[in-house]
């Protein structure tokens, strides 16, 4: 969504909030083959709805087809029929803002809940937990009346520069599907509409507004269509949302193709299409080919082109109110679905409850990532420990605001230094220092937000004096921990970064305090990939957290000190570098009017994995403080016919001597194929506790169409008979056992 304001994170009044570990590893995890099945748009309102129509003038229709403020259409008052109310929301709901403009709009009552961001989330590969987030936000959005979430944001992670791959959640098609059914789920479950985002083929922040993008039909319909079409047919999202950019030389806000052809006819999508703020570009066409409502800013709402030229339009003859009818019954349709007319007892709500913040603090828990752990260096023994050294703007750096996108104004974000010192026993003493300072280049930083360049520019010299405090606090300190990384005013909407390298002069500040203190775990808060190959490799340990919500400094403090044992997975590639990366090695980003997906299929680990490229951490890739075996790797058959279920169980065993979550992951190979296909695809997976000495028996199905590539000739999905190997594993570079099987 466009901003025209940048919100700067404010000081926010802290508050300890204790949870144990069995609150964290006693869920039932075992969450992936849960199917999560939403609630079509029923029709049993129609008659009513063809009534209500029927009494409306043509102003009063047009007037539900477009902003009447910044948020919501226009309603009817005099039949009953409220506006539509929309939120921004990837990490909660947004604060109320001016119905005219970007102000906010100063309420006292629109304190909410910061929620992980959506990488967070997927790094769970936790299904349960992407419903938990999905009822928890919907219970948010209706304590303040909301009708509908502008979110989740689907896209694919193409390129780890992307300016919004902290809030979409993978590079992978399948993972991005299982994370975002049980959240759309969960969310209309309470009477609020999903408005899946952006669709589609929207995976760049560089020239996002008029960027033509060229996919081939193989890999739009497996890579960058699958989440979408898993959203419409098996989670029932009742809306969708328009992206800004064009595609095959047509807006996307007007693209028959895809809103009628692909989402109406072959998905039988029943529910309305919502545009980007300001991303139409037309009246007749837009209507016709498939668009419902037109948001935007900041022109008068009456000028909009579904508004004044639509009336014009229709008493031209150029469009029939047949036509504005259809598109009228649409939106009267999903109001009766979530309650907002017809009566019957709709969801009331709750907001920035202690329950809630449980939720974020659940699904924060789960998303740490632990990359490297040489010599046992975490969790954090307190034995003889007097003093910890924290250093790092990222430490007291707050991310519910900030940047272009949407934030949350929430009066509890705990930051990693209140997590410390909220879960650190009393004798230890902490010694703070920020280390490195958050600067831009003030001749370049209003280029934020301007989505024709590429990025903030940020100051890379070090402050002498904050390295000095640095180093002496390190080096008088038996422990130190690093939060480095990222933040939502480098990371933001509406620009891509420039590269990977680690802004404000960090990776020079890292050294030098590992230099004085080999005892120091470096933490990266960040939603998006950098360059960290030397830090990694002269670090004891490293640890990836995310945008992770109210709770976020609490819960990372319970993984560093071994409260709650990690069980993170990278949802993403971390390349070694940016030129290892599909969209870069083959120069096809960003384009310019044009971007040619040059990559095809091959996107993220597929690419790495089929052109044996080593990445610096892979796909899936996790440590924990446990170790676990995989034994007893099976298949229920050898031999499948194509409208079989394939059933894969494994014994996982924890070795160690902590309870753990690990995640099973499913990944197919066919090789011989006659088609060029990716190395391994993943197909399956499982999160399950495993308490220490013990087994679990995890069994993923996978149904054998999940195995088909789309044949552009026939224009169908087909499943090629032959041989596959099945591989589990616990990341896309750790395969664990193969299991032969053939299709029939």
């Amino acid at each position: 969504m466009k901003n025209k304001f940048i919100y700067f994170s404010a000081a926010l009044a802290v508050m300890l909030f204790v949870s144990c570990k069995n609150e964290v590893q006693n869920s039932d995890a075992e969450s992936a083959q849960k199917e999560y099945i939403g609630k079509e748009i029923g029709t049993d309102h129609d008659a009513e709805i063809d009534k209500l129509i029927s009494q409306m003038t043509l102003e009063e229709k047009i007037g539900m087809l477009h902003g009447n403020s910044m948020f919501a259409n226009a309603g009817v008052k005099r039949l009953g029929i409220p506006e539509l109310k929309m939120a921004d929301g990837p990490l909660g709901v947004r604060e109320e803002i001016s119905r005219d403009n970007w102000a906010p709009a100063g309420w006292t009552n629109d304190f909410a809940t910061y929620y992980p961001a959506g990488g967070a989330l997927a790094a769970t590969w936790n299904a349960e937990m992407a419903h938990t987030f999905g009822t928890s936000l919907g219970e948010e959005l209706r304590a303040r009346d909301k009708d509908m979430l502008l979110s989740p944001a689907i896209n694919m992670v193409r390129t780890p520069l992307g300016g919004r791959t902290y809030e979409y959640m993978s590079e992978d098609p399948f993972l991005n599907k299982k994370i975002a059914v049980p959240l759309i789920v969960g969310l209309q479950e309470k009477d609020v509409m999903a408005c899946v985002k952006h669709f589609a083929a929207n995976n760049q922040e560089t020239n996002r507004d008029y960027v033509d993008v060229q996919i081939d039909e193989r890999t739009l319909r497996e890579i960058y269509l699958p989440a979408f079409e898993a959203s419409v047919k098996e989670a029932k999202a009742y809306s969708i949302m328009g992206a800004y950019n064009k595609f095959r030389g047509e807006y996307l806000c007007e693209n028959d193709y895809m809103l009628n052809k692909i989402l109406r006819d072959e998905w039988g999508f029943k529910g309305i299409v919502v545009s980007d703020w300001a991303a139409v570009h037309s009246t007749a066409k837009s209507l016709k080919n498939g668009l419902d409502i037109e948001m935007g800013t900041p022109k008068p709402f009456n000028e909009f082109f579904l508004a004044d030229k639509l009336i014009a339009a229709v008493k031209s003859g150029e469009v029939s109110e047949k036509e504005i009818d259809l598109h009228v019954k649409r939106i009267l349709r999903v109001l009766f679905q979530v309650k907002a007319m017809g009566g019957g007892e709709r969801t009331k709500g709750s907001i920035a409850t202690e329950a809630h913040y449980q939720d974020a603090y659940k699904i924060a828990a789960e998303a740490v990532v632990l990359l490297k752990n040489e010599n046992n260096a975490l969790p954090l023994k307190l034995d003889g420990v007097k003093s910890i050294a924290v250093i790092g703007n990222n430490a007291t750096k707050k991310n519910a605001l900030g940047g272009f996108g949407a934030g949350v104004k929430t009066k509890r974000e705990i930051t990693p230094l209140e997590g410390l010192k909220n879960r650190l026993p009393s004798s230890i003493k902490i010694n703070y220092a920020e280390g490195y300072l958050e600067r831009y280049d003030e001749k370049n930083k209003g280029n934020l937000g301007n989505i024709t360049s590429n990025g903030p520019v940020t100051i890379d010299q070090l402050d002498p004096a904050k390295v000095q405090e640095a180093v002496e606090a390190a080096k008088n300190s038996d422990v130190a921990i690093i939060f480095a990384g990222s933040n939502r005013d480098y990371e933001t909407e509406a620009s891509d970064r420039r590269d990977l390298h680690l802004p404000f002069g960090q990776e020079e500040l890292i050294q030098k305090v590992l230099a004085v203190n080999p005892k120091t775990i470096v933490v990266f808060v960040a939603g998006a990939p950098f360059e960290i190959e030397n830090i990694s490799k002269k670090s004891q340990a490293v640890v990836w957290s995310w945008f992770n919500g109210s709770e976020g400094g609490n819960a990372l403090a319970d993984v560093l000190l071994g409260k709650v044992n990690p069980s993170g997975k990278l949802p993403w590639t971390m390349p070694k570098a940016i030129m290892d990366s599909p969209a870069h090695a083959t120069n096809s980003f960003p384009g310019g009017k044009t971007v040619n997906y040059a990559e095809g299929i091959l996107i993220g680990y597929r690419w790495f994995d089929t052109k044996n490229i080593a990445p610096l951490y892979p796909f899936g890739y996790g440590l924990s403080y446990t170790t676990f075996g995989f034994e007893n790797a099976k298949a229920d058959k050898t031999d499948y016919a194509q409208n079989e279920t394939i059933s894969v169980s494994v014994e996982v065993k924890n070795t160690g001597k902590e309870d753990g979550k690990e995640v099973v992951q499913l990944y197919a190979s066919k090789s011989g194929s006659k088609i060029t296909r990716a190395a391994q695809e993943l197909k399956g997976f499982s999160k399950v506790l495993v308490k220490a000495g013990s087994s679990q028996t995890v069994t993923i199905k996978v149904p054998v169409k999940e195995l088909a590539y789309y044949d552009v000739t026939a224009k169908k999905w087909t499943v090629e008979p032959g041989k596959y190997t099945l591989k589990v594993g616990n990341s896309s570079r750790d395969i664990k056992k193969e299991i032969p099987v053939t299709i029939k």
